[in-house]
């Protein structure tokens, strides 16, 4: 198999916009913006892919030769591994799916605004089946263990186009919490998009517990966050957070600094310095530089080291006004060897409030020193929100020893 074309697609508004066309051939990949997207004035990638007329081709591979921008609608992790156990199901080799047909295959129902065509869409996607989240997960953790496919294609519908290594789906949660139907770009009435996230082989069977503690611990250390909630199955509790690249039926266009810079987020490759230069020349409000310096805080005393590019976003409005998103993926963890995937003026293995401090007189950043005591004060009732949502001592008690060393 083999996408030649893909026209690309923005939705701002209920609005379908034409953005362009991408092209493949002897393993080049072209783009070009339709000349009404330009007249229109929208960035959606001001640095990578500004607005200009003629061909475009990207001068590396951190996206498989993909702008940033159409890179960001690609799964990784659990998505991309769903995808590929798909195609091979279906008789189709790895090495003969390029990065136009993985597009192709997410469609419509990617994360943010934009959209694909043509669509290779041959899965049941009905948007009036139940969900059973026990069976999800189960089933989720079968796949990782290499044990058995027989799901695949359900929680390829669900969660095809996630990224993240965590197994996860996208679906319709009820206002009141207590009915989950299969997701679908037309909401039912009375619900809402929400994704929820599985355990993966190697976490804790209460991860998800965590991860809404320090969700809930974010939220009063005064960080924008997206609603969040715990759900209860019969075996198990997922943590769920409701998705901030929709609003309602619209979609929001959402870009990832990994995306927009072509940082690999493999590996180590950006600086808090960095992000926080990039927050303020991309969104020219100092507001949102203090929003990024919040959140570089808050991951430094919670330990939370998985902190890689494509885990900071920014969003943009029908106007073309960009602010960063709200933050997610906020959990104890470890990046590359133990330290932190973005570090601070350098320091990745033991970052301290100087750093921090340093950062902030760097960046003009007004009451820093007030910002990072207020953090810390949450933070140290870490284990009074643990106990709060019922997460085990055992799970629990390493992380409030490893947090009360930081703050």
């Amino acid at each position: 198999m083999s996408v030649k074309t893909v026209n690309i697609f923005l939705h701002l508004s209920n609005d379908k916009i034409v953005v362009g066309t991408l092209a493949f051939k002897d393993g080049i990949i072209y783009f070009e913006y339709d000349d009404s997207f330009i007249e229109k004035n929208l960035q959606i990638s001001p640095y990578k892919l500004p607005l200009k007329r003629g061909v475009h081709i990207c001068d590396d591979k951190v996206f498989e030769g993909l702008f940033g921008v159409f890179g960001d609608s690609l799964p990784d992790g659990w998505g991309r591994l769903l995808l590929d156990r798909h195609f091979l199901k279906g008789g189709v080799s790895y090495s003969d799916i390029s990065p136009l047909d993985r597009l192709s295959y997410i469609g419509q129902f990617g994360v943010g605004a934009l959209s694909y065509e043509p669509i290779i869409d041959d899965i049941d996607s009905s948007s009036n089946a139940t969900i059973v989240l026990d069976e999800l997960a189960f089933a989720s953790s079968e796949i990782l263990q290499g044990s058995s496919e027989e799901m695949i294609d359900s929680l390829l519908t669900l969660g095809g186009s996630s990224a993240g290594a965590r197994p996860k789906v996208m679906l319709q949660l009820s206002q009141d919490k207590k009915q989950i139907l299969h997701s679908s770009q037309k909401l039912h009435n009375g619900y809402e998009h929400w994704m929820v996230k599985f355990a993966s082989s190697h976490d804790s069977s209460e991860i998800g517990k965590i991860e809404y503690v320090y969700s809930l611990m974010a939220k009063d250390a005064n960080i924008e966050m997206s609603e969040t909630t715990i759900l209860h199955g019969e075996d198990s509790s997922y943590f769920a957070t409701k998705r901030f690249d929709r609003d309602g039926d619209s979609r929001v266009h959402i870009h990832s600094v990994a995306g927009l810079t072509h940082s690999d987020f493999r590996m180590p490759s950006v600086d808090y310095d960095d992000l926080l230069a990039l927050t303020l020349h991309l969104t020219k409000d100092v507001n949102e530089q203090v929003k990024m310096f919040r959140l570089a805080a808050f991951n430094l005393f919670t330990h939370n080291r998985d902190d890689h590019a494509k885990n900071f976003s920014f969003i943009m409005n029908e106007d073309g006004v960009w602010k960063l998103s709200p933050a997610y993926d906020l959990t104890f963890s470890y990046g590359p060897g133990g330290e932190h995937s973005t570090t601070y003026l350098g320091e990745g293995k033991n970052p301290t409030s100087k750093h921090l401090l340093d950062l902030a007189k760097k960046h003009n950043i007004k009451e820093a020193q007030i910002i990072i005591d207020g953090i810390k004060r949450v933070v140290d009732n870490f284990k009074l929100y643990a106990k709060k949502v019922d997460v085990k001592s055992s799970s629990f008690s390493t992380i409030d020893l490893v947090l009360k060393e930081l703050t």
